[in-house]
């Protein structure tokens, strides 16, 4: 597949690692070219990202995703994976629907929330594997076939969660998981396996 990513920070190296890892072609778009480099060979401005690419990560921060979408130019059927949260202190969310505002910002694309629930060390893990379980990936949005694939090329457990309608619980459980482990809970306590 011909992944384009929209950054260079932790998650744009971590999951751009992963999916080279797997046999993908990895091209990056970000401000800094010198830090895209370091993630793949295969670097470009927004516009011809988005042009070489059937998938693009936005890996940008959740303040910059409009204008970043504005410069990649024309998205007309791409799959934007969304994994950008839009949280500020106290864990509280800055935009209440992140994934519906980038589907705004780019009407003719296929937007699809994934990879926005954990921290970007388990994207580095190969494979993400918890207490001998392999980490499962909710998706919202209507193209999850393709990042279906992706999720499992990194040896987890894609988990489709419904339309795009449902990411901003996605985006919600995300900013109440993360106030819990700044508070020092165990998050993961809450949510155990259904008793067999």
């Amino acid at each position: 597949m011909r992944i384009g990513i929209f950054g260079a920070g932790g998650m744009a190296e971590a999951l751009g690692g992963q999916w080279a890892r797997a046999g993908h072609e990895v091209m990056v778009a970000a401000r800094d070219r010198a830090k895209a480099a370091r993630i793949s060979p295969r670097v470009g401005t927004w516009e011809e990202t988005a042009r070489a690419s059937d998938v693009i990560l936005l890996a940008v921060p959740a303040a910059s995703v409009t204008e970043v979408l504005a410069a990649a130019g024309d998205l007309a059927g791409k799959v934007l994976i969304d994994c950008t949260n839009a949280v500020g202190e106290g864990a509280v969310l800055t935009v209440p629907d992140q994934a519906a505002r980038i589907a705004a910002a780019a009407p003719d694309a296929h937007v699809v929330k994934a990879f926005n629930l954990c921290h970007v060390d388990v994207w580095r893990m190969t494979p993400p594997v918890f207490g001998g379980r392999p980490l499962a990936v909710p998706i919202c949005g209507d193209k999850v076939g393709e990042v279906s694939e992706l999720v499992r090329d990194i040896g987890c457990v894609p988990l489709v969660a419904g339309g795009l309608d449902r990411a901003a619980l996605m985006e919600a459980t995300m900013a109440f998981t993360v106030g819990l482990w700044f508070d020092g809970h165990d998050a993961q306590a809450c949510f155990p396996p259904l008793p067999v």
